[in-house]
C-alpha cells in the first residue's frame, strides 16, 4: 500500500500495484444488420489494431454520426459486431451534435439517446444506444482478489497524470470477468480535465 499526501495535509491511501489507463475516444459498436446496412450485404469488419481487452479491436470502417445540432465524422467502428449497435461519445460531443445522453454501463440502453448513422452504403436511425460510459476498471476474478473489490463495486481512482493536476474520480465501476485485461477506462474529456494519457498509471483509493 502507497501513502501520498495531498495539498492541505491530507494523506490517501493507495492499492498497489497501479493500473494503466485507457483513455476512450468516440467510438461505435454495430450488429451485425447495422454492419450490413451501412456497409453492403455479406459485408465482415477489417480489423486494423488490437484494443486492451481480448477479443475487441479497431476497425478500418468508419462511419459519420449526425445528431439535430451538428454531425461528426471519422467515427470508428470496433469490433467484434455486438447484439446491439451502441455509440459512446464524451460530453464535449453531444454539445456538437445537440443530445444528451445519459451515464451508462456498457450495453444498457435504457433511456438513452439517439441519432442517425451513416455509412458509404446505407443510413441508420437509431432510438436509443447512445451513451456517455460510465467510467470503470475492468479485471479478472484473480485481480479482484488482490485490490479487494468485486463485481459492480464502486470505487475511487487516483490519478497522478504528469504531476500538474493531480485528480480523483469518484463512482468508478468495477466490472470483472475471466476475459477482462486489467485497465481503468475514461473518456477523452475526463482524461484531459486530469492531464491523463493512454498507459498512465492511476491506483485504487483505499482510504482517503
Amino acid at each position: 500500500m502507497q501513502e501520498i499526501e495531498n495539498p492541505g495535509g491530507v494523506f490517501v491511501k493507495l492499492k498497489e500495484p497501479a493500473i494503466e489507463a485507457g483513455v476512450s475516444n468516440r467510438h461505435i459498436h454495430l450488429s451485425a444488420e447495422d454492419i450490413e446496412i451501412l456497409f453492403g450485404i455479406g459485408h465482415r469488419l477489417t480489423p486494423i489494431k488490437d484494443l486492451g481487452q481480448p477479443g475487441q479491436f479497431a476497425c478500418d470502417e468508419k462511419v459519420i454520426i449526425v445528431g439535430p445540432k451538428g454531425s461528426l465524422t471519422g467515427i470508428r467502428v470496433l469490433g467484434p459486431a455486438r447484439k446491439a449497435t451502441q455509440i459512446e461519445v464524451s460530453r464535449t460531443d453531444a454539445f456538437t451534435l445537440g443530445i444528451k445522453p445519459p451515464i451508462k454501463d456498457s450495453g444498457d440502453h435504457e433511456n438513452t439517446a439517439g441519432l442517425t448513422v451513416v455509412g458509404p452504403k446505407g443510413t441508420i436511425v437509431l432510438k436509443s444506444g447512445v451513451m456517455l460510459a460510465k467510467r470503470h476498471i475492468h479485471m479478472t476474478p484473480e485481480d479482484s482478489l488482490v485490490y479487494g473489490v468485486k463485481d459492480k463495486d464502486i470505487v475511487m481512482v487516483y490519478c497522478k497524470g504528469d504531476g500538474t493536476r493531480k485528480t480523483i474520480f469518484d463512482d468508478v465501476l468495477i466490472r470483472v470477468h475471466p476475459t477482462y485485461a486489467l485497465e481503468f477506462h475514461v473518456d477523452v474529456d475526463e482524461a484531459n480535465a486530469a492531464i491523463l494519457n493512454n498507459n498512465d498509471p492511476v491506483y485504487i483509493i483505499e482510504e482517503l
